[in-house]
């Protein structure tokens, strides 16, 4: 049956309601980590099987890129669900828990595989309502593996016109959808920085060069940096988030260590903080009479929304999903994403949907990447609509 974008779009990914939630269940019972899937790869390959779809594993990844043609000239459309699970220890009772310990779905990339899966269902039965190619991006390894720029080498990308993602939420109300253009996420760097010392007994630091408080005046500095150093309209973030130093209560350790993160909203800032981190730490321990290691870990770059798309995803959520149930996104989020390196590349947009549980205040609700994080299946139709609407869509 043909569907229109609008009411009968949301009527038919509702239809497949037990598809999706069979199969997002199915991934949450068995969650994998990393750039290696393949017991994902497998339950995604068995669920698109018999669609006429153009498959190709990955070489390097457990990824899958499947092409739907619709045999008439037009542009190529990129829809993309991120498949891995993170190193936790799910605490939920539920009967689909994960049977692995160490390892669950706490951000939610179960229920986009399962979304895509459906929206590729719906669409290969519409395949006549559209021109061109849609292609879904089965990507492994977005929680810190870059599991995007794999299948980008890989070229996941030839040939794209635009490209679009779903990411669930809980703590937007259940169903709605928000996107934004511009800057969505930010970038995400990891930082190391080694203090060194001289070490000695307590009792006669004079003896010494005692690192800890070299150490303690750069979590300062750092903080300092952000404050001071940083144009209060931008956004940016450096957070200490581990120090390890010394064994016992009186020995003066000979080294202090700390770790964090570094989050920007854009790249100028980016660099900007990259090279504070440097200069305060190197700095700071000479001040003290120490030396300084540092290193920074370049991670996700900034995810930015083009314009054009992100307000494209508004007007089709509004249409398909009803206008109570789109909200634009009045602020960008200061986590990170690998569907950042996709839109470096071609234009497109990422759009959240809310899956707070029923009966809980999202505002109090258990968030994405906690060993507590569930979410609600009621309105996962309304992502299967939205990718399918993206995949339709044509200028």
């Amino acid at each position: 049956m043909a569907v229109d974008l609008g009411p009968d779009l949301l009527a038919a990914s509702k239809g497949l309601d037990d598809d999706t939630v069979e199969l997002r269940r199915a991934i949450h019972h068995d969650p994998e980590l990393g750039l290696q899937l393949p017991n994902t790869q497998q339950k995604i390959l068995d669920a698109i099987s018999g669609l006429g779809l153009d498959i190709t594993r990955g070489r390097e990844t457990t990824s899958v890129t499947a092409d739907l043609d619709s045999g008439k000239p037009g542009p190529t459309i990129l829809l993309r669900g991120d498949m891995d699970a993170l190193p936790l220890q799910e605490d939920n009772d539920i009967p689909f828990k994960s049977q692995h310990d160490g390892r669950m779905h706490a951000c939610g990339h179960d229920a986009h595989v399962a979304m895509l899966v459906s929206a590729a269902k719906l669409l290969a039965e519409n395949k006549d309502s559209f021109n061109g190619k849609i292609r879904f991006m089965f990507q492994p390894g977005e929680e810190g593996f870059h599991g995007a720029k794999f299948m980008i080498e890989e070229g996941v990308l030839d040939g794209v016109d635009k490209a679009f993602a779903i990411h669930v939420f809980t703590k937007l109300p259940d169903g709605l959808i928000t996107t934004r253009g511009g800057s969505l996420m930010a970038s995400a760097d990891r930082f190391e920085i080694t203090v060194h010392g001289k070490g000695g007994h307590a009792s006669a630091p004079h003896h010494c060069v005692d690192p800890i408080p070299a150490a303690a005046a750069t979590v300062t500095g750092l903080h300092t940096l952000v404050s001071r150093g940083v144009d209060p309209v931008q956004a940016g973030l450096i957070t200490v988030a581990h120090i390890d130093a010394g064994t016992t209560n009186n020995v003066i350790p000979p080294n202090a260590f700390m770790e964090g993160t570094i989050r920007t909203l854009d790249e100028e800032t980016r660099d900007q903080l990259h090279a504070g981190l440097e200069r305060v730490a190197q700095h700071t321990a000479q001040a003290h009479g120490c030396s300084c290691t540092s290193t920074i870990i370049p991670g996700y770059p900034v995810t930015v929304n083009h314009d054009a798309e992100a307000e494209l995803v508004g007007e089709l959520a509004s249409a398909v999903v009803g206008q109570n149930h789109y909200a634009e996104m009045p602020r960008p989020l200061l986590g990170a994403e690998d569907f950042s390196y996709v839109l470096q590349h071609v234009p497109g947009a990422m759009a959240f949907l809310g899956v707070c549980t029923p009966g809980v205040d999202h505002h109090h609700a258990a968030p994405n990447h906690i060993n507590l994080m569930q979410i609600s299946e009621e309105r996962l139709s309304h992502g299967v609509a939205l990718y399918a609407a993206m995949g339709m869509h044509r200028d």
